[in-house]
């Protein structure tokens, strides 16, 4: 067996996808062995030395900084995974890219469709390979409804609806800012459950169903000022608690979005459903093993919805992993991502989604934004590419 050729990692952020996204890179050899490739767990990066030190030694990375651009300067990294706040995203990004290093950063994008821009240009310009996480097109039963769609099974397509509900900011007395709720504050994140949550269904959307047109939009921020855990003090909330939203696709097809973080007993529902002209197929995080599908060619007398459990090896990702009729989980995804990521080194394709994919993705999460706020439908300008 040649000897494997080590990619060796930055992690910066240690925070939920920073284990996450670890765990992809410490399974990949375990379950993708004859990749050319193997990550090596470099160093990890976080403020605060006594967590990061922790993190280290208990995820067994070789070292550990407190400042980023300490690790972006360093020559033994090879690739940066920035899980850290939206609005570090495209500093940290840019400054990797002009230095050289792959980049594997988290959703969305940015904050903003000016900060996506900026980062787009710079790493094209660099020519760095790059992915952003959008880990839900990895699981195997999307992966499927990919290859179901791309089939034509469906014919010509009529409708595409999802939904993302949460409960978990309803208490009027969840502060916002600081390590654990910045998603929260406006300054961090950008936005609310457009960029949280609405950017992962429209990733989804795209892929699947080509590109987006134009929106028209609903936001609300249900509580209105929240204590800010900096200052201590109260200050207006500046993102979205619930967005709505409705849209042409280029192919002519309708699509109806929804998030909140208000529906209580919801803690992770993301569904979607395409409707066809010959058949229809639907999807649920909370059986996420299944993919369901109804054909109208069928006999009227067994005619209806089936499910189809995604856990044959010859279904998407499955050879990889356990006996027929035994499921993976949410952690799969992303190490599903980390695999097609080193795929991409020996092959030297795109790993999709790239931050260029994510850049429309961000612009359709803008125009809902601006449609909102000015109460009127608004043209996306994606330039959607099928992938």
């Amino acid at each position: 067996m040649s000897e494997k050729k080590p990619i060796r990692i930055a992690m910066i952020g240690t925070g939920l996808m920073g284990r996450i996204h670890t765990n992809g890179y410490k399974r990949l050899g375990d379950f993708f062995p004859e990749y050319e490739y193997r990550p090596v767990l470099q160093v990890a990066c976080s403020r605060r030395e006594e967590k990061i030190k922790a993190f280290a030694e208990q995820w067994g990375y070789a070292s550990y900084e407190t400042d980023w651009r300490k690790v972006i300067e360093r020559d033994d990294v090879d690739a940066v995974d920035i899980c850290t706040p939206n609005d570090t995203h495209a500093e940290i990004s840019i400054a990797a890219a002009k230095a050289g290093k792959m980049i594997l950063c988290e959703k969305p994008l940015a904050r903003t469709l000016d900060e996506a821009k900026e980062m787009v240009e710079v790493i094209e310009k660099a020519g760095v390979k790059n992915t952003v996480w959008y880990n839900y097109r990895r699981i195997p039963a999307v992966t499927l409804a990919k290859q179901v769609v791309e089939s034509g099974k469906l014919g010509k397509i009529f409708h595409y609806r999802a939904n993302f509900l949460q409960d978990w900011t309803i208490s009027p007395d969840l502060p916002q800012g600081g390590d654990a709720l910045w998603r929260l504050d406006v300054d961090a994140a950008g936005s609310g459950v457009t960029g949280d949550l609405l950017a992962h269904c429209v990733d989804t959307a795209m892929w699947l169903n080509g590109g987006i047109k134009d929106v028209s939009a609903v936001t609300e921020t249900f509580i209105k000022e929240r204590v800010h855990q900096g200052s201590g003090e109260k200050k207006k909330v500046g993102i979205d608690d619930a967005c709505l939203f409705h849209c042409h696709f280029d192919n002519g097809s309708l699509g109806l979005f929804e998030a909140t973080r208000y529906a209580r007993g919801h803690k992770a529902l993301y569904t979607f459903e395409i409707n066809g002209e010959h058949a229809s197929i639907r999807w649920d995080l909370h059986d996420m093993n299944r993919l369901e599908y109804f054909d109208h060619s069928d006999d009227s007398i067994v005619r209806g919805w089936r499910s189809i459990h995604v856990t044959d090896g010859d279904q998407p990702y499955m050879n990889r992993w356990w006996i027929p009729g035994t499921s993976v989980g949410y952690e799969h995804s992303f190490i599903h991502q980390v695999a097609d990521f080193f795929k991409s080194l020996e092959t030297g394709e795109p790993c999709h989604p790239t931050f260029r994919d994510a850049y429309e993705t961000q612009k359709v999460c803008q125009a809902v934004l601006d449609s909102a706020a000015s109460r009127s439908w608004k043209d996306t300008g994606v330039e959607w590419v099928e992938k």
